[in-house]
């Protein structure tokens, strides 16, 4: 058998887990922000819920600006201290403390809106960021399901995945929180520094000037913060890959008593995930203290100042209170407003990178007129003068020049030793590739001729290693054809001889099989894999060597099955095991992607050529094997 898919060397568990261990490394913060603007067409459709974001949180960030104008007001008005200001308007007369109700339940007032406006403005985003993040992660999926296998072929199927899940957690964080907090943040900084100014313009350049001072040291340990976190993603991802591959091979652990190794070595793995994380934890603290430490010291020093104005009585307390309160919210926000522009530099690689799976193109697409196949399909396929070499292995010639008619109805068997190109058969046929010479016809039109959803339409398939997915067994057969009946389901399961173990199941037909079908036999998985195909009921059935996990008895009754089913359809096996197809028509032998013989199997014993030297060496061996 030919063809890249053919690597079985390690379990899908093992090879799933080391491309997330190697992924680890690939989720890079990016240098701008410009990838974000490739968002736009996915918040687009959404302008109402953007607008209402939009609203709350100009109403959000503006109550939160006025509440130090409404602390000054209680300070200066409402307790007396300054009542004579202007700033009390009407209210400075008799103020004095007499009526301080009015205030307080003002700043209630103020608080209660603040906090609804605060609530629906976090509502609303959060929506968005989950709608758009739902809506990149089906457009991207459904984009890589149309992609050939070359396309897998280069991109590692553990890369992709992380594209799915931790690419679009970023995107989510950021579109539904970080982006709505940093908006936020910046209003309520960018009024607060211009209140500031209006409210004394001596003391907001001493603020404005100490933050420089403020601002370095957190970058510094911020992007030092940075690098931890993504080493402790590292780390996490090893003993994620660790626990994966044990997982996967767990009968192996077990039946080789390594519980004990396994278990340790997890543990190492942990450990050095807590040791980095650890290590960020310190920065992180050593960071805090010295952040608060220089916002104390500083709010203290302009305290000092603003209070000796206060007592020169160049301003109000009441306005230095203001003033303070302003500069916190300054302050703080531009602290915050580092941690998280982090996060979108970080947001903005993982957009570069989903979108680099949005613009991936097939190497197999739809021609912009389709062709259409004869009505009544018959199934014929012909391959005239084939040359096809993998894209990535382009040097090695998997088909050469190879010409091959199958008639309608015909059941014709590929034989061959291993890489001979009998896969590569059905890839052709599938359209999962283009031959680089030649032609492949289906039904007379040539397939680049036909949208590859219309091949694959007529073709009907039963792989060697059985794919089911987790589900039911009704639902695992009717992925041959979604629309068929409960008793279509059952007719094809029967026609497989698989009715009899799935009624024996717990609940029947509505039995889950687990991931991957686990709770099956291989011989199991096999026969539900051949009603799939039977249910599919399409002109052309292809068999990767089929029954080549059923024992002896399930083995005879599904040939028996497949005798029936091809009288009407034209059928290809892929055979290892030459006993199963000396019923065909037509014997097609296969050597260095070239047909080197063809007819029965009798003719070609009596050509004692290479059928003849293989059938002789399965059916010795076979022979010995029973002896012993």
């Amino acid at each position: 058998m030919s063809g890249p898919q053919n690597d079985t060397g390690r379990s899908a568990g093992a090879a799933f887990s080391a491309e997330i261990a190697r992924d680890a490394a690939h989720r890079p913060k990016s240098n701008q922000i410009r990838p974000l603007r490739q968002l736009l067409p996915f918040i687009a459709p959404y302008k109402a819920t953007v607008f209402l974001f939009t609203f709350f949180l100009i109403a959000a960030s503006a109550l939160t600006l006025a509440l130090p104008a409404a602390g000054r007001l209680l300070m200066d008005c409402g307790f007396g201290v300054a009542a004579s200001s202007p700033y009390c308007g009407a209210l400075g007369e008799g103020a004095g403390g007499r009526a301080l109700a009015p205030y307080f339940l003002s700043g209630v007032a103020v608080a209660l809106v603040l906090g609804m406006a605060s609530a629906l403005r976090y509502y609303f985003i959060s929506r968005l960021g989950e709608r758009v993040v739902a809506d990149i992660r089906s457009a991207v999926y459904a984009h890589v399901l149309s992609l050939s296998p070359h396309f897998f072929e280069t991109t590692r199927t553990g890369e992709v995945l992380s594209r799915l899940t931790t690419d679009t957690t970023l995107v989510q964080t950021v579109v539904g929180s970080s982006v709505s907090v940093a908006l936020r943040t910046m209003a309520t900084t960018v009024g607060a520094v211009a209140m500031m100014a209006i409210v004394n313009w001596k003391l907001a350049l001493m603020v404005l000037a100490v933050g420089p001072i403020i601002l370095v040291p957190l970058l510094t340990f911020g992007r030092r913060v940075q690098s931890l976190s993504r080493a402790g993603q590292d780390r996490l991802a090893e003993a994620s890959a660790r626990a994966s591959e044990s997982l996967a091979a767990v009968s192996t652990v077990q039946a080789f008593t390594q519980e004990t190794r396994e278990t340790s070595a997890f543990a190492d793995a942990v450990e050095r995930t807590y040791e980095v994380s650890m290590r960020r934890v310190r920065v992180r603290s050593t960071m805090t203290a010295l952040f608060f430490s220089l916002i104390l010291t500083a709010v203290i020093l302009v305290l000092w100042y603003g209070a000796v104005q206060v007592q020169a009585g160049a301003i109000t307390g009441g306005a230095m209170l203001q003033f303070m309160m302003y500069a916190f919210i300054a302050v703080s926000g531009a602290g915050f407003l580092t941690e998280t522009w982090t996060e979108i530099m970080r947001a903005a690689g993982a957009t570069e990178r989903l979108m680099e799976l949005l613009q991936a193109t097939s190497d197999i697409a739809p021609p912009e007129r389709p062709a259409a196949l004869p009505h009544q399909g018959a199934g014929r396929a012909d391959f005239e003068g084939v040359s096809f070499a993998y894209p990535t292995r382009a040097d090695i010639q998997a088909l050469n020049d190879f010409s091959l008619t199958v008639e309608p109805g015909e059941t014709v068997a590929l034989v061959g030793p291993s890489g001979a190109g009998k896969t590569t058969v059905f890839q052709l046929l599938l359209r999962f590739y283009d031959p680089q010479d030649g032609t492949v016809r289906l039904d007379g039109v040539d397939v680049r001729d036909l949208d590859p959803e219309t091949v694959r339409g007529a073709i009907a398939v039963v792989q060697q290693n059985a794919p089911l997915f987790s589900g039911s067994a009704l639902e695992n057969i009717r992925y041959g054809r979604p629309d068929a009946s409960d008793a279509e389901v059952r007719a094809a399961a029967k026609a497989a001889m698989a009715d009899g173990f799935i009624t024996a199941l717990p609940e029947g037909y509505d039995t889950d099989l687990g991931e991957r079908g686990a709770t099956l036999s291989g011989g199991q998985r096999q026969r539900i894999a051949i009603a799939r195909a039977i249910l599919r009921d399409a002109p052309l059935l292809l068999l990767d060597e089929a029954t080549s996990a059923l024992d002896a008895e399930s083995e005879r009754l599904v040939q028996d099955a497949f005798e029936r089913l091809s009288a009407d359809r034209t059928t290809i096996v892929i055979a290892h095991r030459l006993a199963t197809v000396l019923k065909a028509d037509r014997i097609v032998v296969i050597e260095d992607g070239r047909i080197v013989d063809q007819g029965s199997h009798e003719s070609l014993m009596a050509k004692d050529g290479l059928y003849a030297r293989l059938a002789k060496l399965q059916f010795d061996t076979a022979v010995a094997a029973a002896a012993e």
